[in-house]
C-alpha cells in the first residue's frame, strides 16, 4: 500500500488537504470518498483496509472548514464552493487514469454533496454510493435551523454547535472515535440555508439522475432518519439502483459494529459494476494510475 498526502487548490484559491491509499498491483478502479459533517477524510480506515486489497485506490479530502482544510469551522460562501471543491479533486483524479472507473462515495453531508454533483456531471462517473444521505428529514434542532435561515443574508458566517447527538453515531467501543480532535460541532448560519436549499433541489431532480445507484441506511440511524433514503430512492427512474438497510445500525454505520457486512455488499456492488453483469462498458481501469510524485496536486 502507498499513501499520499498532499493538498490542491479548491474554490476561490483555499488549499484543501487530501490523501489517497493506492493498492499493490494492478489497479482496477478509483473511489472517491466525500466525509460528512464534521468529519474528516481520515475516518474511512475501515473501507480503505478492506477496499484496498480487491484492487481499488481510494481518495479523499477534507471539506473547507473541516479536518486538516483551513477556513471557518463549518461555513461555505455558497454550495457552489463545495461542487467545484469536488469537480476540481475528481478531475485531477482523473487526469492520471483517464480509462479508469470512478466511483463516488458520499456519506451523510458528503452524500448531498455527491448526488448534487451527480445529477450535474453522471458522464464523469461509473457509479455513486450514498450512506446514511442527508436528504428528507434532518434531524436538528428546530430553533437552530430556524436561525440558521434568518441569519444566512445578514450574518452568514454566524456560528454555533449545530447539536448532533454524537452518542447516536456510534456504539460499543467504536464511540471512541467520536472523540476524535479533528472533529468538529459547528455549522454556520449560510451552510445552514444552502444545505436546505441544495436538498430541495436535489429532492426535485432525483428522476433525472443517470447514474448507477448505490443507496444504504440505517433504521436505528437518528441523525438522518432512512425515511429520507427510501423516498429519495424511490424517486430515481434509472434502473440500475439498489438499497440496503441495516436495521438497527448507528449513523455511522460503515464503522459501526456491523461494519464488515457493510463493506461486503459494497464490494459484492462494485464487483457487479467492474465485471460485466451490469452493462457499464465504461467500468474498465486500463491503465495504473501513478502515484503522485509530489505532495501537491499540479493544477
Amino acid at each position: 500500500m502507498t499513501h499520499i498526502e498532499g493538498t490542491f487548490t479548491g474554490a476561490g484559491g483555499l488549499n484543501l488537504y487530501y490523501q489517497s491509499w493506492q493498492p499493490e498491483g494492478e489497479l482496477r478502479a478509483v473511489i472517491a470518498m466525500v466525509h460528512g459533517f464534521g468529519a474528516h477524510s481520515g475516518l474511512f480506515n475501515d473501507a480503505v483496509q478492506h477496499l484496498l486489497p480487491l484492487g481499488y485506490a481510494v481518495y479523499a479530502f477534507d471539506l473547507r472548514g473541516h479536518g486538516r482544510s483551513p477556513g471557518q469551522r463549518g461555513h461555505i460562501n455558497s454550495w457552489a464552493e463545495l461542487r467545484e471543491d469536488l469537480h476540481t479533486f475528481l478531475t485531477r483524479i482523473q487526469e492520471r487514469g483517464p480509462s479508469c472507473a470512478c466511483f463516488l462515495w458520499g456519506h451523510s453531508l458528503g452524500a448531498a454533496i455527491a448526488v448534487d454533483y451527480a445529477l450535474r456531471f453522471p458522464q464523469s462517473l461509473q457509479g455513486l454510493i450514498l450512506t446514511a444521505p442527508a436528504l428528507g428529514k434532518v434531524n436538528l434542532p428546530v430553533l437552530k435551523v430556524a436561525l440558521g435561515r434568518m441569519l444566512s443574508q445578514v450574518w452568514p458566517n454566524f456560528s454555533l454547535k449545530v447539536g448532533l447527538d454524537q452518542g447516536t453515531s456510534l456504539r460499543g467501543q467504536n464511540y471512541i472515535l467520536t472523540q476524535d480532535p479533528l472533529r468538529h460541532e459547528y455549522g454556520t448560519a449560510r451552510l445552514a440555508a444552502e444545505f436546505f436549499a441544495t436538498e430541495k433541489w436535489v429532492e426535485n431532480h432525483a428522476s433525472e439522475l443517470q447514474v448507477p445507484l448505490l443507496i444504504m441506511y440505517s433504521s436505528g440511524d437518528r441523525i438522518t432518519p432512512p425515511e429520507g433514503s427510501v423516498a429519495f430512492f424511490q424517486k430515481v427512474s434509472f434502473p440500475d439502483k439498489e438499497s440496503y438497510e441495516y436495521p438497527g445500525d448507528y449513523h455511522d454505520f460503515h464503522q459501526d459494529i456491523n461494519y464488515q457486512k457493510v463493506l461486503v455488499d459494497l464490494e459484492h456492488w462494485l464487483e457487479k459494476h467492474l465485471d460485466g453483469e451490469i452493462d457499464n462498458p465504461a467500468s474498465k481501469c486500463l491503465i495504473k494510475i501513478p502515484s503522485l510524485h509530489t505532495e501537491t496536486f499540479t493544477m
